[in-house]
């Protein structure tokens, strides 16, 4: 399937000069999502995943149908104020700003395999975030995948030590 037929570029947003690369196309045609969906499904057999983490909130559309599948549990990672017990948090960059991100801090078992997924591979500074806070929780962090990858930005060479998997790039 050619998934680039199903994301729409905007350019300019969400602020001048960027070029955004918008999902809703792929998840309004169910063929494309539940595709994309079982590429995912089938990385993280292969990395033998006991969790998906997804951040705040593409990670959430990717990840919870991939959790769900496996029959695996789900774990958000949110902005700010948005969690409602304990939580770990960890800054980091955008490709335009910064922000930071939280989980409970119950969340991850000591030793637990954990898969990250999320829509967007650009920078890598979620994704970063969110390892920082796997292992800080005790978390094995087994490997990292996303429907798109910016590969201009390389966020992948920030993530040396991780198997990412990406359905498509972008140059």
């Amino acid at each position: 399937m050619n998934y680039k037929d199903y994301i729409a570029s905007i350019p300019d947003f969400p602020q001048e000069g960027i070029l955004f690369r918008d999902i809703t196309p792929l998840m309004a045609n169910g063929k494309a999502f539940q595709s994309a969906c079982d590429e995912l499904i089938s990385f993280a057999k292969k990395v033998g995943a006991e969790v998906i983490v997804g951040p705040e909130s593409r990670g959430f559309i990717f990840g919870c149908p991939v959790a769900r599948e496996l029959g695996i549990g789900f774990i958000p990672v949110r902005k700010p104020g948005k969690l409602p017990r304990e939580t770990v948090s960890a800054s980091y960059d955008l490709e335009y700003g910064s922000n930071e991100l939280h989980m409970h801090k119950d969340s991850i078992k000591e030793g637990q395999k954990v898969l990250i997924i999320d829509d967007l591979l650009a920078t890598g500074g979620t994704v970063n975030a969110t390892i920082e806070m796997i292992k800080q929780l005790g978390g094995n962090v087994v490997g990292c995948g996303f429907m798109i990858e910016l590969e201009a930005l390389k966020g992948r060479e920030h993530l040396k030590d991780c198997d990412v998997f990406s359905i498509i790039t972008y140059k």
